[in-house]
Order: C-alpha cells, then sequence, then structure tokens
C-alpha cells in the first residue's frame, strides 16, 4: 500500500526524517474493509487508530430504539476511532462502520504507545490530533444546540465535499438530526438557488 498520503498528514503537524518514516510506517497494517463491514462494534475495544486511505466509514450509535445516531464520518485523510476506548483499552461505546469498500492503516494502541519511545516527535502529532478531536467535538455539539437544519447541511457540504454524491441520503440526515425527507426538501431548495 501507498503510504504517502498518511505521511503528509503527519509532517504537515510534525518534522520527521527517513529514518522516522520508516520506523513509523514500519507499525502500520494495511486492512480494506468492504462495504457495510464494522471496523469496531460497540462492546469491543478499539484497539486501532484507523486512518482512510480511501472510501468512507460512519461513527455512530444506536439508541435503545434501534435508531443510529451518526457523530461523524471519516473520509480520505481522516483519523478515526472511539477515542475514549482507545486511550482506555475499555468497551467500545460507538461502532464504526464502512459506507464503501474501504482502505485503511492501521496503528496498534500497543504500536502508537512504542512511537512515542522510538519517535518522541509522535507524541506531539496524537497531542495535535486528540486536539483535533476535540475541537471537531466542541463543533458538532455547538451545531447541534445552535444551528438550523438548513445550516448544518450547507456546513456538512462544506466539511464532507462531493460525500453526498457517494452515500445514502439517509446517512447524512442521520449525521444532521433530520429525516430523510427533509433533507430532500433542503437540497431541492439548494439546487433551485444554484440554479437561479
Amino acid at each position: 500500500m501507498n503510504f504517502d498520503l498518511i505521511i503528509q498528514n503527519v509532517t504537515q503537524h510534525i518534522r520527521l526524517d527517513r529514518e522516522e518514516i520508516e520506523r513509523f510506517t514500519s507499525y502500520l497494517e494495511p486492512r480494506t474493509f468492504k462495504k457495510k463491514s464494522f471496523i469496531l462494534r460497540p462492546g469491543d475495544t478499539c484497539l486501532f487508530e484507523t486512518f482512510v486511505v480511501k472510501g468512507c466509514a460512519k461513527i455512530f450509535y444506536t439508541d435503545a430504539e434501534g435508531v443510529e445516531h451518526i457523530v461523524k464520518f471519516a473520509i480520505e485523510n481522516w483519523w478515526t476511532m472511539d477515542l475514549e476506548s482507545f486511550a482506555q483499552q475499555s468497551p467500545a461505546f460507538y461502532s464504526i462502520q464502512a459506507l464503501e469498500d474501504t482502505e485503511t492503516l492501521q496503528l496498534s494502541k500497543a504500536n502508537h504507545d512504542a512511537l512515542y519511545d522510538r519517535v518522541p516527535q509522535f507524541e506531539k502529532f496524537s497531542r495535535i490530533l486528540f486536539q483535533n478531536a476535540y475541537i471537531l467535538l466542541q463543533h458538532r455539539l455547538t451545531q447541534n444546540l445552535f444551528v438550523g437544519a438548513e445550516e448544518k447541511y450547507n456546513q456538512f457540504t462544506k466539511k464532507y465535499p462531493g460525500l453526498e454524491l457517494r452515500i445514502p441520503q439517509k446517512e447524512i440526515a442521520s449525521y444532521l438530526g433530520i429525516t430523510p425527507e427533509f433533507l430532500s426538501m433542503l437540497r431541492n431548495r439548494r439546487m433551485k438557488s444554484l440554479i437561479s
């Protein structure tokens, strides 16, 4: 598998020499997940940080009525995991499922921790990764509390350009916290405004 995308992702935050890059990539495990297969199930321990090379996954929880609530999507050049489960090696609350055939590079918890010793700058990268995850969570919380459906949809199209053409409308509606029918109305309204 080609490591260019993940190397670019990491080196935009920290400097690594050739030897450190080779050490880092030697810890990565390429895995492909077929559409609808699970990367993580609730109750399992999140053993890997997962970097999406190609494809898309959804991170969600399922409520007592069996309704899915999508927290985020992981697309190309995004990292994903159940952060609490990974950090504490506790049972996962979230599910992570491929929405398309998805190529990933995974870094196990053991290898993640070993990198701290073998590539000290990696600790800084992890801190940045976790900070970005927290910022994303804050934005998501603010969006859910204070932003209307139309603005949520506009923010979605900016955050995930082109994704609406790749995944089912019901997945986007779940992420936005609206019905698929209301999403269809928003999309039609947006198309009309773009045409006129």
